[in-house]
Order: C-alpha cells, then sequence, then structure tokens
C-alpha cells in the first residue's frame, strides 16, 4: 500500500552527502543533482573518533560541510562496542525471580563440540534487581508493581553509576502497563533520558532475547549519543547546521535526533546500506535474485536478494548469547577481509583471519608498521593489485620487503615459497568466503546457480571471479563504484520503521479483526514515527507480514501478505506455500500458527541520480584507449602475462576478455582467464564465469 505525499520536502535538489563508516575506511559519495555532479572520497577511518575521519572525507571531495544540503551517515560505533564490549554500564529491573534470564539464556554453548567457552553477559549479576510484581502469560494482572520497592531499585543503579537503565517485566509485550508506569518513576529520578523499557522496543514474545535487546539498547545508548553531538558540533562548526539521517540495520534511515531512543537498531547499519544499494543499482540494471559479497578491510558480508528486496530478519545474533530481536537486513559476517591477518599456527597448518590488522597498522603494504602478512599483501605479491594505486599508504613497501615477510613467515613454516604461500592465502581466504555464501544460499533452500554474485567493497571485486567459479555461480555483478557501495546505499536508503508484536495463536483461532486491529496500531505507531522525523518523505509505503511455523515447530518463516485480512484460510495457504518453497515438503496435517505480526512502514524519497557514477566525458572511444599496458599476475599456480586496463576510461559497452586486471581509484577487479566482462549502459559490469575451478 502507498500513501502519496502532498508537500515533499526532502527531493534531490542541491547536494546530498552518503557517509559510510567501515572497519579500516570512511567512504564518501557527493550527489549534486542541480550540475549531476559526483564526487566520491576514501579515508582510514579513525577508530578513537570516527566523526574524524566523517569531517576528513568530507574535506577530501572539495567540499565543505555547509555546501551540503543533507547528510546521511552509517556508523560502525554500535556494533564495534558491542564486538569489542566498550559499553555504558547499565542496570536492570525485572521482575522477582527473573533476574537471571539473561545469562540462561536458551541452554547453548559458546562453542557446541567444544569443552571449554566463556560468556559474560551484558548487565553483570550484582546491577540486575527484582522488584514485586507479575503479569501473567494472558495479559492479567497477578501481582501490582510495588512502586516504592522501584524507587529503591532505581537509587541503587544511580549509586552504582549505571548510565543506561532497562526495564524488563515479564509478560510485558502482552500487557505493557507495569513497564509504562516503571518508566514514569524511573524518568522522575533517572539523570538522564537512557531508559528502556523491553516492550517499547520490542513488543514480542520471548523474555530472554527481549531482554537482551534491551540491554543492548542501553548498553550503547550514551555510546552513541556522545557519537551523534560530537558529530553534529564538528559539522556545526564547519557549517552544517541541519539534521542529518542515520542508517539502521533493517536498511532504513531516521533522523539523529530520533536515533538514540533506538539505538538498537543502529547495529549492523554498515552492512544493510550495502545491501539497498545493491538491490537498488541492480535493479536499474534489470536483475533482481542476487547474493551479495562485500568485502573490505576487516571482514566479509554476504546476503540474499530476491526480487529486488533483501530478505530481513528478526533473529540477528551479532555473537554468542547476543540476540538481537529487532527487524535487521539478514547479513552474515566472517572475518576475512583485506586486513586479515595470515598465520601458521601450532599444528603447522596455514590459518586467515579472524584476526585483522586494520587501518591502523594495516596490512604490510600500507607501510603503517604492520608486519603480519595479510589478504591485501597477498593480492599484491601475485600481482592481482598494483603497488602504486594502493590507497593510504604511508610509507612504500619494497616488493623485496613483503617477499621476505612471507618466505619468513609463511613459506619456511609451509615448506614453499613465498608466492606459493600467498596463493595458499587467497585460496583458503577464498574457501572460507564461499563457506559464508552457502550460509545465505544452499542453507536457506536457494541454488546459487540459479543467481548472480554482486560483488562490492575495496577487495570484493578481487574475489569474485574465483568465488563465482567455486560455486558455481554463472554470473558476477561488478557495479560502477564497488568501492563506495555502502556509502551509496546510504544516499539511496529511505526512512523506515519497524513493528512487531507476538500474536502466538493458531491460524484457526485468530479473529481476522484481532489480526487486523494489530496491524491498524502498528501502521497508526509508524505514521506518527514518520511524522516526528525531520525529513519529509515523497510517498509513504506499507509491508506487513507474519512470522509463522507449524505447530511445534521452533524456527519461523516469514510470510508476506498484502494488507488486512479478510479470511484466515487464505493465511493457512500462504503458509503452507512459503513452507514448501522453503523445503520441498507439505504438511497439510498439521496446524500453522502466527507467532508475531510484522509491520514496516516506508518514507519513500525521491530516487538519488545514479547514472552517471562514473563521468560519461571521460571514457575513451575504444577499448584500446583504456589499455595501460601488462602485468604477470598469478592464476591457477602459474604466472600469466594479464592485459590492465583503466576501468575508468572504458567505454560504456566494453567487452574484455580475460586474463585482464580493471583498475579504478575505489576498487580493482580481476578477471580470470576464460572469463568475459561486458559493460552496460548503467556503467556496471557483468562477468561471464568460464571454466572449472582447480586446486
Amino acid at each position: 500500500m502507498k500513501i502519496p505525499m502532498a508537500e515533499a520536502e526532502d527531493r534531490f535538489r542541491g547536494v546530498v552527502a552518503g557517509i559510510d563508516v567501515g572497519g579500516t575506511f570512511t567512504d564518501l559519495i557527493v550527489l549534486d543533482s542541480e550540475s549531476g555532479g559526483v564526487r566520491i572520497g576514501k579515508v582510514p577511518t579513525t577508530p578513537d573518533d570516527q566523526s574524524r575521519a566523517v569531517l576528513s572525507v568530507i574535506s577530501q571531495s572539495g567540499y565543505k560541510a555547509s555546501d551540503i544540503d543533507l547528510v546521511i551517515h552509517g556508523t560502525t560505533t554500535t556494533t564495534n562496542a558491542l564486538l569489542e564490549r566498550r559499553l555504558a554500564k547499565a542496570g536492570l529491573i525485572t521482575t522477582r525471580g527473573f533476574r537471571d534470564v539473561i545469562e540462561l539464556g536458551r541452554r547453548t554453548r559458546p562453542n557446541p563440540y567444544g569443552m571449554f567457552g566463556s560468556f559474560v553477559p551484558l548487565v553483570p549479576r550484582d546491577l540486575r534487581l527484582e522488584v514485586t510484581e507479575r503479569v501473567e502469560a494472558t495479559g492479567k494482572v497477578r501481582h501490582p508493581l510495588d512502586e516504592e520497592e522501584f524507587r529503591q531499585a532505581v537509587r541503587s543503579l544511580i549509586d552504582a553509576g549505571c548510565e543506561g537503565l532497562v526495564i524488563h517485566f515479564l509478560h510485558a509485550y502482552k500487557n505493557p502497563a507495569h513497564e509504562i508506569r516503571a518508566a514514569e518513576i524511573a524518568r522522575e529520578m533517572w539523570p538522564n533520558g537512557f531508559i528502556t523499557t523491553g516492550h517499547a522496543l520490542l513488543s514480542e514474545a520471548r523474555e530472554y532475547e527481549r531482554g537482551v535487546t534491551a540491554a543492548v539498547n542501553a548498553s550503547v545508548q550514551p555510546i552513541l549519543q556522545r557519537y551523534v553531538d560530537r558529530l553534529r558540533n564538528q559539522l556545526l562548526e564547519d557549517g552544517y547546521s541541519r539534521d542529518f539521517l542515520m542508517m539502521n540495520g533493517n536498511g532504513g534511515t531516521t533522523s539523529s535526533s530520533l536515533v538514540v531512543s533506538e539505538a538498537a537498531k543502529t547495529v549492523m547499519s554498515g552492512p544493510a546500506s550495502g545491501v539497498i544499494a545493491a538491490a537498488r543499482t541492480a535493479a536499474r540494471a534489470g536483475y533482481s535474485d542476487l547474493i551479495t559479497y562485500d568485502m573490505g578491510g576487516t571482514s566479509s558480508d554476504v546476503a540474499l536478494i530476491r526480487g529486488s528486496r533483501p530478505l530481513i530478519s528478526n533473529e540477528i545474533e551479532v555473537e554468542y548469547a547476543m540476540p538481537i530481536h529487532v527487524p535487521m537486513v539478514d547479513v552474515h559476517t566472517i572475518g576475512a577481509g583485506g586486513g586479515s591477518i595470515a598465520k601458521v599456527n601450532e599444528a603447522g597448518l596455514l590459518e586467515v583471519g579472524p584476526q585483522s590488522a586494520g587501518s591502523m597498522p594495516g596490512p604490510i603494504c600500507f607501510g603503517r608498521g604492520g608486519t603480519e602478512p595479510t589478504i591485501t599483501d597477498a593480492n599484491l605479491l601475485l600481482g592481482r593489485l598494483d603497488p602504486e594505486r594502493l590507497l593510504a599508504v604511508d610509507e612504500a613497501v619494497s616488493m623485496d620487503a613483503l617477499t621476505a615477510t612471507f618466505e619468513d613467515k609463511l613459506a619456511r613454516p609451509l615448506g614453499v615459497d613465498a608466492v606459493e604461500a600467498a596463493g595458499a592465502v587467497l585460496k583458503i581466504a577464498n574457501l572460507k568466503m564461499a563457506g559464508a555464501i552457502r550460509m545465505v544460499s544452499l542453507a536457506k533452500g536457494n541454488d546459487p546457480r540459479e543467481l548472480m554474485l554482486y560483488a562490492f567493497g575495496g577487495a570484493g571485486p578481487l574475489h569474485a571471479a574465483d568465488l563465482a567459479r567455486e560455486l558455481g555461480i554463472p554470473r558476477v555483478f561488478v557495479p560502477a563504484r564497488p568501492g563506495i557501495t555502502n556509502a551509496i546505499g546510504c544516499v539511496v536508503a529511505d526512512l523506515q520503521h519497524d513493528y512487531v508484536n507476538t500474536l502466538n495463536k493458531l491460524v484457526h483461532d485468530v479473529d481476522s479483526a484481532e489480526l487486523n486491529g494489530m496491524i491498524e496500531t502498528q501502521v497508526e505507531s509508524g505514521l506518527a514515527a514518520l511524522d516526528a522525523e525531520t525529513i519529509r518523505p515523497v510517498e509513504i509505503r506499507m509491508e506487513h507480514s507474519l512470522d509463522m511455523q507449524f505447530a511445534g515447530q521452533t524456527h519461523l518463516i516469514r510470510v508476506p501478505i498484502g494488507g488486512k485480512v479478510d479470511a484466515m484460510d487464505a493465511i493457512q495457504t500462504l503458509f503452507e506455500e512459503a513452507y514448501y518453497k522453503r523445503f520441498r515438503v507439505r504438511l497439510p496435517e498439521v496446524r500453522a500458527l502466527i507467532v508475531n505480526v510484522n509491520t514496516s512502514v516506508i518514507g519513500l524519497r525521491e530516487p538519488a541520480p545514479l547514472a552517471d557514477l562514473i563521468p560519461r566525458s571521460g571514457r575513451a572511444e575504444t577499448v584500446d584507449e583504456a589499455r595501460t599496458g601488462t602485468r604477470q599476475v598469478w592464476f591457477d599456480g602459474a604466472w600469466v602475462e594479464a592485459a590492465i586496463y583503466e576501468r575508468e576510461k572504458l567505454p560504456l559497452l566494453a567487452r574484455i576478455e580475460g586474463p585482464a586486471i580493471l583498475a579504478q581509484f575505489d576498487a580493482t577487479t580481476v578477471l580470470p582467464p576464460g572469463c568475459v566482462a561486458e559493460g552496460d549502459k548503467e556503467g556496471n559490469i557483468i562477468i561471464q564465469i568460464r571454466g572449472e575451478a582447480r586446486d
């Protein structure tokens, strides 16, 4: 369902900047709708204060913040805070007898097949307090909230130095009255606004997941607030006085003035923005079913797109025992990026990642003091990268020095030479990344041979053809600007607010009026949220779905619905078809259950002008004019003479046969022998994969 907006304020008039902060680089794209100009930038991320890199990359583009009409920003602030456990001190107040729910979890182990493991809950036990109150699963109040006892608990947490507060009562998703009243009391006492009620963030059954999600929110709120304030002040000093948008993990954006209240939703926003950009740019080129592969400096992210829509999940687990049950783009991440460190372990076997050299010191070839060989170093040693085109190099490192490091650290312990060791690093890295792609495709009932591999990130196009060959994927899509795709995702993303409510009833026990009432409430909440945004959309779209399962099952299947429901029999049929599509089995004798009702309220922004990401004016008339020479490149265990092309100069409809290297400012594309690359009118390159993978 779409709702047109009579007066839309967010149009691509003027200058719009998309900025994505990654683990290694901070990327920028600036679009000027009036002049048609496009500028890009890439600088090393500043982990101690990400806002410094943001201002630096704006400056690199030739703009001042005062020249920009709208900034859309994706950040890893909350994700990094969680993974590194650099969290604000948070306390939790819960129903008497349930303080240990977020620690007991789901009876799993950190290492399913190991004898040892460790787990530290987000909120330590001494900061988890209990009060008298009880709501039954039906929503009936059994014991009213003891308000004086609650006040004493709040005072104790304030005295303990807590910045964030979680109020998490049993069955509050069914009846939130106690949480609402408790929040009112807490606001009278708490020294700041960092108060999270479990039902407000996630109105869903499962006390453990709801509690952990609320604890995540309270633990990252102060950190995100400080970052937003710091960035806002720095932008203000540079002349930018407007609000800016921030990416959420669902692939949508929200105003920076609102983002902190639901800080947990910004987790995994960086990977989500890239998937959104992939869906939009591929759709423009006529492709709707994709596997996205984003390889950056620290990690690789893969996701699935069907019908030009990324798959969304409510069950993302950032790390062991840290489930975040808010709608997010379903991205699978592994520790294999350009900066991933290669080493020989105690058993004499070669390992690649998950440890990363990051941006400081970075790979050896960056010349910042790095001493451990990485995937980027291996690509350079094998001729796949040009040492003269590396970004963010402080001091040039000779190929002899790089070879000597590979010889000392890897080759000698493995009994091979340095080149063979570098080749083995790439082989293992590719196998790890192929495994991640299988997790989002084959493991979910999707044959990769029927899909296209969309490769982006600074290092994605380096490995994409080899990965596609390994997986039997027939074609690789390399966008015009693969190295800044996540930044492009920022400028194309829409405003979006998601809502989840638990129903947990058999289909045939549900009254359609009850279901429709829940949908109406979610829509009203979404429209109110959009109205509170400082940016006005041009149109509003509603998307509705149900999380369903057969009675007795654990895992959920998301079933899209058009909106309000007239007959429940139709819901049963929709689920059975979705189940068959996934598992190729029908179970007509088993009853279906509606667990959750979902609604996404999306404020569509004016489409971004993406047709000229590589200026047409700079393109050559023929392919030969874009050729800059040849270079020896290592392919399948042998050195091969490969043609080198300046991608920004290639004609739009160029056809190139491998072996070849396509070099551009933000990425390098490797075209193995036998493969063919063809350009399209949008500036993208489609690689036809030929040949079989060889050991």
